[in-house]
Parts: structure tokens; sequence; C-alpha cells
């Protein structure tokens, strides 16, 4: 197993998971906050759904897709924990 390789497809998708999350909190919901709040969800401003519940609902997505992912690359380099 080459450990260098596995770190850094794990930081790879550290990556892009940070990437991800700073675009929903970050950007949806302060920088493109007046444009999203153009349209409405449910009776609330799009923008405000993102400050509010679109970056927590994007965080808890993106903890299953990494543990997903994480799965998927333990058994590609065979690292998976045995039951």
């Amino acid at each position: 197993m080459n450990k260098n390789t596995y770190w850094h497809e794990n930081l790879r998708l550290i990556f892009i998971c940070l990437v991800i999350w700073f675009t929903v909190s970050f950007g949806f919901g302060l920088l493109l906050v007046e444009q999203l709040n153009q349209v409405r969800i449910g009776g609330y401003k799009l923008g405000f759904w993102f400050a509010q519940q679109g970056s927590i609902y994007t965080f808890v997505g993106l903890i299953f897709w990494y543990s997903w992912q994480m799965n998927k690359l333990d058994k590609k380099y065979n690292t998976e924990e045995s039951e």
C-alpha cells in the first residue's frame, strides 16, 4: 500500500468537502443572499434559508458523502476495518 497516495486522495476528499461547505455557507448565505432572496421556498426567502438551514443540511450530507467515499478509498487500498 502506498501511504502517500492514500493520504493525498484523503486530502482531496477533505478539500472537496471544504469547498462545497464554504460555497454553500459563505457564498450562498452571505455573498449571494440578495440574489437568492428573490426566490421563495415555503414562504421563506432562499437566501435566508441557506443562511439558516442550507449550510447545516449540506454539512450533514457532506458527512455521509465523505464517509461513503472513505469506505471506498479504504477498500481500494485494503485498509478497511475488520469486524
